[in-house]
């Protein structure tokens, strides 16, 4: 045991990052509550939706490992700041967008400029916050500001969008990422690994940019197409040769990019796997919900946004008390049980559904219970995962964290949410309309509504009523599989976290 020097900067510098990190995880939803609005303004095709909602996070997530590793070299300082700059100028281009293709390039723009961000936010943090207790706490904040960014994404968006349409979302980001680039400048210290040294690897920048993104890819379009179609499956095969190939090579080189023996620690795998797993089910039940909301129920982007706000506050309060749980309890123990909570939250909605019509209150209930179970599980997850890597490795710890939570959040709107639109077109029956309109009201719930308000009258009326029966038929099995992964995520975590791990002493 030691006592560690302090950084009396530290709590500047943890305000600074969470604003950085508040800004990257709300735009990581922001648009879930404007996407009808700009689905109308736009009217982009079924495939350009899809790219819209998912290619920031695809961008984001295949960008990590590289953004990580250059940090390390560059300057974790001056990487976030240059991030920020990208940042802003994305958000000006969509701002400025008129069509369909320019706001997919924007987005995708945003998850370059976040890929430079996120790493940087935690590898700073591991260095001013020396002290393990001191950690605990920062890094608490960090999953709260996360967590509840993603969540309060549709309620900021949704009070800008009434009044000011689709492109204020975007908007926002100019002022917020110019106070923050002041206050960084002047606060934030500046930081490398001085082990990273040598030729830069950009046979590795290839490899793991061309394998996530054909993950991902792939897995989206298998969700879409179907196993018969042999485009995902030729996606998952690029994956696979290339993530091979990358792991092989980081394994080899002197100077990795991503320090892949970290996943040889029980703690460091189990605490990525109980972050990635939840993720998938977190990030397809935001979207699936916020959509629910206004096409099924009929609310405004503000009165949907409002009603999401029972999960970013009880992750807020969950996340502030999980440091004290890890001091007073085994931590298999607290992450287990914050993942069971979390699945019994993801299961409520369809066990209630067996028994009683869906309403507003039954997804108030699941929304708390969710929250609670994130805010304890993703909490004990980061401070788990980051103090199990050597501080020389934070930053490859930092994109592997980022990484679970991008890719996980991406992938469940691409897998559970083509499950959940699959199970939409199913429980359609047959419809009394013109080719044309029945194709695009089987295509999406959005699709419906739209074409619902272009009928109009009683014809309108009951088109969209019996699309909002078939989308609420088919979202809930999406969120009961969402709760089978955070029950696996659960059992991962109980057989291989060693019994004696303490993250939250020093050592």
């Amino acid at each position: 045991m030691h006592t560690p020097t302090l950084d009396p900067r530290r709590w500047t510098v943890l305000a600074i990052l969470s604003g950085s990190l508040l800004l990257i995880s709300m735009d990581t939803t922001i648009l879930n509550v404007a996407f009808p609005s700009l689905v109308a303004d736009l009217q982009p095709g079924a495939v350009q939706q899809l790219w819209i909602i998912d290619v920031y996070a695809l961008a984001l997530s295949g960008l990590l490992v590289t953004a990580g590793a250059l940090g390390d070299r560059w300057g974790r300082k001056r990487l976030l700041l240059t991030g920020f700059a990208i940042f802003s100028v994305a958000s000006l281009i969509a701002v400025l967008s008129t069509e369909a293709w320019h706001v997919i390039a924007a987005r995708a723009l945003l998850g370059v400029g976040g890929a430079a961000i996120m790493p940087a936010t935690l590898s700073i943090l591991r260095g001013v916050f020396t002290d393990a207790r001191e950690r605990a706490f920062a890094l608490a904040v960090w999953a709260a500001v996360f967590g509840g960014g993603m969540a309060f994404g549709p309620v900021v968006g949704g009070l800008l969008v009434q009044d000011y349409g689709w492109h204020s979302a975007f908007l926002l980001n100019l002022p917020v990422a110019a106070v923050i680039v002041a206050a960084g400048l002047r606060y934030l210290p500046e930081s490398r690994n001085p082990g990273s040294t040598g030729r830069w690897d950009w046979a590795g920048v290839g490899q793991s940019v061309v394998g996530m993104l054909a993950l991902a890819g792939g897995i989206k379009e298998l969700g879409k197409a179907g196993i018969g179609d042999p485009l995902p499956w030729a996606l998952l095969a690029v994956a696979l040769v290339a993530l091979t190939v990358f792991v092989r090579r980081q394994l080899r080189v002197d100077n990795p990019l991503l320090q892949v023996r970290l996943f040889a620690k029980p703690a460091f795998s189990v605490a990525a796997t109980a972050i990635f797993l939840p993720m998938v089910g977190m990030g397809a039940i935001l979207f699936l919900v916020t959509q629910w909301f206004q096409y099924g129920q009929g609310y405004t982007p503000l009165e949907a946004g409002l009603r999401l706000l029972p999960a970013p506050l009880a992750l807020i309060c969950a996340s502030m008390v999980a440091p004290t749980l890890m001091h007073r309890f085994p931590i298999r123990h607290v992450l287990g049980a914050g993942l069971v909570v979390l699945a019994g939250g993801m299961a409520l909605p369809w066990t209630l559904q067996q028994f009683t019509g869906l309403g507003y209150p039954a997804f108030a209930a699941a929304l708390t219970v969710m929250g609670l179970g994130a805010g304890i599980a993703t909490t004990v997850a980061s401070v788990t995962l980051i103090s199990a890597a050597p501080a020389d490795q934070v930053s490859s710890a930092a994109a592997i964290e980022e990484t679970c939570y991008e890719l996980g959040s991406a992938m469940g709107v691409a897998i559970l949410g083509s499950t959940a639109a699959a199970l939409y077109r199913g429980n359609l029956p047959a419809l009394d309309l013109d080719g044309a309109s029945a194709g695009a009201v089987r295509d999406s719930v959005g699709e419906a509504a739209h074409t619902a308000q272009q009928l109009g009258g009683t014809v309108g009326q009951a088109l969209l009523e019996t699309a909002s029966r078939a989308y609420t038929l088919a979202i809930t099995p999406a969120f009961l599989m969402a709760g089978v992964l955070a029950v696996a995520a659960a059992a991962t975590t109980w057989a291989l976290i060693p019994r004696d791990l303490q993250p939250t002493e020093n050592h």
